[in-house]
């Protein structure tokens, strides 16, 4: 690994705890931060129901709501949600109608939003969620996870950042994982690092071991290749600069057919 010189040292040493903490609440089967929800059809009635029991500051009655089925454990939805509630206080879930899929199906944005302090430091967190719900009339009973990410930022600054990786390739593609700082360096020196999250990670909601170098330019930027079998894979990644620190995750739609992208 590179050795970046001494005026960063000092936020690399705190990106590597970053690293090894809070991220992994993002990671645990969704975003990076939303844990995975729910895929057809619920009413609008249901989803506000959900989105209520989900910002309840008491344990959310989510059994009446929800039902165990594809993509979807509501005990490990709750299990979740408290989790994150315990870092994140002023934790914030919200539930909107999307755009129709191209085979017609409806789609709900889930965006999920907190901060916490930690010593002199504030963590701010932006989540987002595209599925595809189902529902039995009564429940909902499914999830399809169309599109995921979410990023956790140091500090009181927004620095902003592009996340140049696709919603979803087809098996054996390669294609570029790229994160943008959008603001120039103009001298400041910035430090960062990219790591594919397995599925034993994103289980036990761990982040991944990730190796943190200088930055060349303006951001990271890889070329990474699909598995062979359809599925999900998921990108960590954190990046570190004087003005505060980035850790994002994002999931990559793994599919055998282009009409599915």
């Amino acid at each position: 690994m590179p050795q970046p010189c001494a005026p960063i040292q000092p936020w690399l040493r705190h990106g590597r705890r970053l690293a090894g903490g809070l991220p992994a609440l993002l990671l645990g089967g969704g975003l990076l931060a939303a844990p995975p929800l729910l895929a057809a059809s619920p009413s609008p009635a249901q989803l506000q129901a959900l989105e209520a029991a989900l910002n309840s500051p008491e344990e959310a009655p989510l059994a009446a709501l929800l039902e165990a089925g594809p993509g979807l454990n509501p005990q490990e939805l709750e299990k979740r949600r408290s989790g994150l509630r315990r870092q994140f206080s002023d934790l914030r879930w919200q539930l909107s109608a999307g755009g129709p899929r191209r085979d017609g199906q409806p789609t709900v944005t889930l965006r999920l939003t907190g901060s916490r302090r930690q010593g002199p430091t504030t963590y701010r967190l932006e989540a987002e969620q595209l599925l595809s719900l189902q529902s039995n009339g009564q429940r909902i009973n499914g999830q399809t996870v169309l599109r995921e990410r979410s990023i956790l930022r140091s500090g009181d600054q927004n620095l902003p950042v592009t996340l140049q990786i696709p919603d979803a390739v087809l098996t054996g593609q390669r294609y570029d994982v790229d994160v943008i700082l959008d603001d120039p360096l103009d001298g400041a020196l910035a430090a960062g690092g990219i790591a594919a999250v397995n599925p034993q990670q994103l289980l036990s909601q761990t982040s991944p071991g990730l190796e943190i170098g200088v930055l060349g330019g303006g951001g990271l930027f890889k070329t990474v290749q699909a598995p062979f079998t359809p599925g999900y894979q998921t990108w960590a990644v954190l990046l570190v600069h004087p003005r505060g620190i980035i850790s994002a995750t994002k999931r990559v739609r793994v599919v055998a057919d282009r009409s599915a992208l």
